[in-house]
Order: structure tokens, then C-alpha cells, then sequence
């Protein structure tokens, strides 16, 4: 469907900080690259904990991060072969999360039934996903295409940034071009407009008209000359838990929020730049670039976004009673798919960790679980 464009001033709901996501989706965790065979790790994907480990084989699997004995953290103990051992009574368990060894139990007598629960997950693009929902619904729902990752011709470099903030907040910052002014120290974007909108069932597509300038713009193919302003289209879009961002020829983002709890969230970002040089040159290249890239240029852009959302965050929690002025429509549009997906399973309650997590717990300060770059 087809939006106004025109900017008008909307009432934020204070409740939008406090919705849940929709778990029947793929979420990414963390990068392939952090667990290696016989490791165990753990994340937290909206208020579940869970521990990853990486059997002797090589195989993935992930599983609730307590011990159905005495609740002691999984990821504290150690994987033996295909297993992940509790490390205070040794009780072993399987890749589906069964019982298959109790050191000191009877070798005669039968296992007591007891099970750990476990979440699809799978590897592609670098990263770890996880379905947190429904199980049988897992094969039915896609990971994002990013077709730029097996293309020649693009430099890609990976970041991640943890936010102390609930994940609405960081959404609607990548939503809203509106915030160039943030970065004009580092030669970012000017005079943004608005030129089409449009809303889905699962998705807020947003083109942007916006100009750049500078020396840095023109290196990163942004700018033609770095003296002259260059204006460009930039399109943003919010497919259902996820972001595309295109500006074809030149650059795309996708970036991938993992949801923690109401006041912690962490994105997975993978930028891709269009670079014409040989392949062989970019492959010999690319980690000296990826290094400059993120060292002198992204993180420096989205540690300016970080300080934004999070100071965002304590006002809300200071004054959770206060109300808004949004004039951004894409905002407003990505609140309502944000909120009816919540909805819709809040409704249906199909998915076990919507019964898990029915209502979400006050607005404490959370302490970030996911494992480092």
C-alpha cells in the first residue's frame, strides 16, 4: 500500500518500548566465526538464554542454556564428542536435547526422561541463526537474500554494535534519514526527503532523495566530486525483523537486530561497497580495507547513532509516562508493523516462547549476554 509522504506531527505510544517481538522468525545470534568444534557459547535472544555449541564434527546446535537438574547454565560446562556436559553433575546431553549419560547412574537402569529444549538453527552469510518460535514453522520462514555476498565486485565488511536499548528504539534510527545533521562531522548526508512510501504486512519500504559532499563521500562513492554536493536516491527497507538498504551500484547494507530485552539490543551488519578492482587485487585488499572501513568510518557513524538511542532509552525509562512528537511517516508506519507483529502472535499464542514469555517483565537495566567480536 501506497503512503503519504507529507510530514505531520503523529503521537508516539508510550508502549511501543515495551512490546515483544515476533518470534517466528530467524534471528541472527552471532558470527560463525566464535564457535569453534568443542566450544560452547551462549547469547540471549529476547529473554531467553541459550547455549550454542559446536559439536567435534563440526555440527551446530543450540539448546536452552539451563540444565533441567538443577538449572545450572549450560554453557558452563564442556562438549564431549556430539555432546554439551552440565559441568556440576555431568549429566550429558544430545544435539535434541535428550539425556544420554548420568556419570554415576546405574549402567542397568533406564535414564530418567528429562529434556532440554532446543531451536533450529543454521549457518549462512558469516553468521549463526536461531528460530526462537514455533519449531514446525521453521522451514516455511527465509533468511534474508543478500545476494552482494557471493557477487564479485563487492568489499564487504561485517560489524556489530551492541545498543543499551530496546529494539524499537535502534529500528526506527535506521529508519529515519532525518538524522543527517548528527553526522556532519564525519561529511555525512544533507537535505533528505521523503519521496515514496509504502506498507505491507510484514514490511515499511522507504525512498529517500539525500545529498552528499565531501572527501570522504567521494571516496566512498557517494559524492562525484568532493567539492560539489551529489544528490542520490537511497531506498530502506524493513522486511520483518530485518533491514535492507540499497543504493544500487554504490552500497548496500543488511542489517540484522538480535533483540535481548527491553533496554539491551545488538545489530549484525554486513556493508557491501562496490569496489572495480581486480578480484584478485580486492581479495589481497580486503582485510587491510575492512579494518580502515570499520575502524575510521562505520563504527565512528554508528557510535554517534549508539549515543543517540541509548540517551533515548534512559529518558524513556526516566519518564515512561511521556508522550511524543513523531512527523516522520515511515516512522509511524514502522511502529504499526512492529506492533502488529507482536500482536499477532501475542493473539495467537501458537509459539512456545510467546507462552514462555506472555508478559514482559518491568524495565530493569540488562546485562548484555552475546559473545564479543
Amino acid at each position: 500500500m501506497e503512503l503519504a509522504t507529507t510530514l505531520t506531527g503523529h503521537t508516539v505510544r508510550a508502549d511501543i518500548r515495551q512490546i515483544g517481538i515476533n518470534p517466528n522468525h530467524w534471528y541472527a545470534v552471532g558470527w560463525v566465526r566464535d564457535v569453534k568444534p568443542n566450544q560452547v557459547i551462549y547469547v540471549t535472544l529476547w529473554q531467553q538464554e541459550i547455549a550454542l555449541y559446536r559439536d567435534t564434527s563440526g555440527q551446530l546446535h543450540a539448546l536452552c542454556d539451563r540444565c533441567p537438574h538443577r538449572g545450572v547454565e549450560l554453557h558452563r560446562g564442556k562438549v564431549t564428542g556430539n555432546h554439551l556436559m552440565c559441568r556440576y553433575h555431568g549429566w550429558e546431553f544430545n544435539g535434541q536435547g535428550e539425556c544420554v549419560r548420568i556419570p554415576y547412574w546405574p549402567p542397568q537402569q533406564k535414564l530418567p526422561c528429562v529434556q532440554v529444549r532446543t531451536y533450529p538453527v543454521q549457518e549462512k552469510y558469516g553468521l549463526i541463526w536461531v528460530f526462537p518460535g514455533d519449531p514446525s514453522l521453521a522451514d516455511d520462514r527465509q533468511l534474508p537474500e543478500i545476494p552482494e555476498f557471493s557477487e564479485p565486485g563487492w568489499l564487504m565488511v561485517p560489524v556489530s554494535v551492541c545498543f543499551q536499548a530496546h529494539f524499537t528504539i535502534c529500528n526506527e534510527n535506521t529508519m529515519d534519514v532525518f538524522h543527517g545533521i548528527l553526522h556532519q562531522g564525519l561529511q555525512g548526508w544533507f537535505n533528505p526527503v521523503l519521496i515514496s512510501l509504502q506498507e505491507t504486512e510484514t514490511s515499511v519500504r522507504a525512498e529517500y532523495r539525500v545529498s552528499y559532499q565531501g572527501r570522504l563521500a567521494s571516496w566512498l562513492g557517494l559524492s562525484d566530486r568532493s567539492h560539489q554536493p551529489t544528490t542520490r536516491s537511497i531506498r530502506i527497507e524493513y522486511r520483518y525483523p530485518h533491514y535492507r538498504t540499497h543504493m544500487p551500484g554504490i552500497s548496500a547494507l543488511y542489517l540484522m537486530r538480535l533483540p535481548i530485552g527491553l533496554t539491551d539490543s545488538r545489530s549484525y551488519t554486513l556493508f557491501f561497497f562496490k569496489v572495480r578492482l581486480p578480484p584478485f587485487l580486492l581479495r589481497w585488499l580486503q582485510p587491510g580495507l575492512q579494518w580502515l572501513l570499520n575502524r575510521f568510518v562505520l563504527l565512528r557513524f554508528i557510535n554517534q547513532d549508539k549515543e543517540m538511542v541509548e540517551s533515548e532509552q534512559r529518558t524513556h525509562l526516566t519518564h515512561p509516562g511521556q508522550r511524543y512528537v513523531e512527523v516522520n511517516p515511515a516512522i509511524i508506519a514502522l511502529q504499526r508493523l512492529m506492533t502488529r507483529q507482536y500482536k499477532q502472535v501475542e493473539q495467537g499464542g501458537s509459539s512456545p516462547a510467546t507462552r514462555e514469555h506472555k508478559s514482559p517483565p518491568k524495565p530493569v537495566s540488562a546485562t548484555e549476554r552475546t559473545p564479543s567480536d
